[in-house]
């Protein structure tokens, strides 16, 4: 692979995986347009259109033989089904932070997630964690402790999300490439079904009723819209990752809580009293070090790396 070539991978990978950060990092404000719809109903939705729209792209893509060659492994089917628990607990708490006006914590949470992935490797997987790991799992505790002890609040919502999002990339990385983007996505949405039917059936009984169809055609529209907003940026991730180093992904992956940072402070003008912005300061730090931890890695990966023949 010619240099120029090498060069092209990486800056596709970098579009990849920027467009997919960014995506993710706009996701409340989709979620805030599609109301009255609640985070019930959305995210049954969600479920269902995204399980549609993977169908259509197995057609599209030709990727049925790699479906049917996953189905045929139990092993694997159980790793999707688990996936699936754990990225519906992480839509569901996802969006009923944005609907119920926390988009602010729901940001500490994808700012703490890479760190905890971290700890998640050295505690299940049996990973070393360099020096510098350690100290930004440590501040990243120490700035959870000071917004329960100091804001008052344990926030739930922050850390149901990081664990749920961590274990999820635990379990990709158990998988492996055995399980491609798509496939998994559909398997995934397959295994909650029965949850998201559940979740109509009961939002159909309530007072206000389901939403589909009632609120005008634009806003039907977007609630249509649920499947592709969930499946597009996955697959862009996927796209990503395959092109450049993981140090690269470590550090753009901040652009989503970053956006859906200022989306709280800025546009919804959600509080942050000094113990809230200690707490965040905290997580900056952590992450400052984080980042430079995985620089001077790559760095030394670089060096110890022979030169390839010419």
């Amino acid at each position: 692979m010619t240099p120029e070539t090498t060069r092209a991978t990486q800056t596709a990978g970098i579009a990849y995986a920027g467009s997919a950060y960014l995506l993710w990092g706009f996701l409340p404000l989709y979620f805030l347009l599609l109301q009255p719809t609640g985070p019930w109903e959305v995210v049954a939705w969600r479920v269902l259109l995204s399980f549609v729209f993977c169908l259509l792209l197995l057609t599209v893509t030709r990727g049925w033989p790699a479906l049917l060659a996953i189905v045929r492994s139990p092993r694997l089917l159980g790793w999707t089904a688990l996936a699936g628990l754990l990225i519906y607990v992480n839509w569901q708490v996802f969006v009923l932070g944005t609907l119920s006006g926390n988009v602010v914590e729901t940001a500490l949470g994808y700012f703490i997630n890479p760190i905890t992935t971290v700890l998640l490797g050295f505690l299940v997987l049996k990973e070393r964690l360099r020096r510098l790991q350690w100290v930004a799992v440590g501040i990243a505790a120490a700035a959870v402790v000071v917004i329960v002890v100091a804001y008052g609040h344990v926030p739930w919502i922050a850390l149901t999300l990081t664990a749920s999002f961590g274990l999820y990339g635990l379990i990709k990385k158990k998988i492996g490439p055995a399980v491609d983007a798509v496939s998994g996505l559909t398997l995934e949405s397959f295994w909650l079904i029965p949850i998201a039917v559940v979740q109509l059936v009961i939002v159909a009984t309530t007072p206000v009723g389901l939403t589909m169809g009632t609120a005008g055609w634009s806003h039907a529209v977007l609630l249509a819209f649920a499947g592709v907003a969930t499946a597009v940026p996955l697959l862009l991730f996927a796209a990503g990752t395959r092109r450049v180093d993981l140090a690269v992904i470590g550090m753009l992956q901040f652009l989503t809580p970053v956006l859906q940072f200022l989306i709280g402070v800025a546009v919804l003008r959600e509080p942050m009293p000094p113990e809230r912005w200690i707490g965040f300061v905290l997580v900056w730090i952590a992450i400052a070090v984080f980042i430079v931890d995985l620089l001077l890695a790559a760095r030394r990966g670089r060096r110890d790396t022979p030169a390839a023949a010419l």
